[in-house]
């Protein structure tokens, strides 16, 4: 297998990973597998122009689309937005970055579109619309238009039973008592 098929499937195993039942983020595969292409589905806040109001109104849902053309990773993937936005960085494409470097991930890719359709980054000194970029730069105080974290936190894990009564060990690891039952109790929040 080739260098670029290799990193195909990585790239298509580590989005399954993530994503898979994702709250805010679907991604879909298009295609042959392993996917040249994908469209990722945002459930974010995001901004729309409405000409009627002559202003823009937050959105929560949002789709783009991954190409992983022949030059990918060497080259930076191509990346549209499908429904309307109000953004400095997208236009035709959306800007995912001026300092592309083939050890990103499609995942890494994938939350920084959302960040930045949340405004948690944005660039109005590189503008793909001049209005939008105008606008924000009159605006920033309305910045992030949301805080959802794309990139889930893993799961904090605790034992049933553990009590204040507890010991670390020199790797950091807190030791708990035992208990009589065997079965360790593992609670998700």
């Amino acid at each position: 297998m080739n260098p670029r098929m290799m990193r195909l499937n990585a790239d298509y195993e580590k989005i399954r990973t993530e994503f898979l039942g994702h709250r805010y983020v679907t991604v879909e595969p298009m295609g042959s597998l392993p996917p040249e292409r994908y469209r990722i589905t945002y459930r974010v806040p995001g901004l729309r122009w409405d000409s009627f109001g002559n202003r823009p109104i937050v959105v929560n849902e949002h789709v783009a689309e991954i190409y992983l053309h022949a030059d990918y990773p060497r080259q930076t993937p191509k990346a549209t937005l499908k429904t309307p936005i109000w953004h400095p960085n997208f236009g035709t494409y959306i800007c995912i970055g001026d300092h592309w470097a083939a050890g990103e991930t499609l995942v890494d890719i994938i939350v920084q579109i959302g960040d930045m359709i949340q405004y948690k980054s944005y660039n109005p000194k590189s503008p793909l619309n001049a209005n939008a970029a105008i606008w924000s730069m009159q605006n920033q105080h309305l910045f992030p238009v949301g805080t959802i974290d794309i990139l889930q936190p893993e799961p904090e894990v605790e034992f049933g039973g553990a009590s204040a009564d507890v010991e670390e060990d020199d790797l950091g690891i807190v030791l708990g008592p035992s208990s009589d039952n065997d079965d360790l109790e593992i609670e998700f929040k």
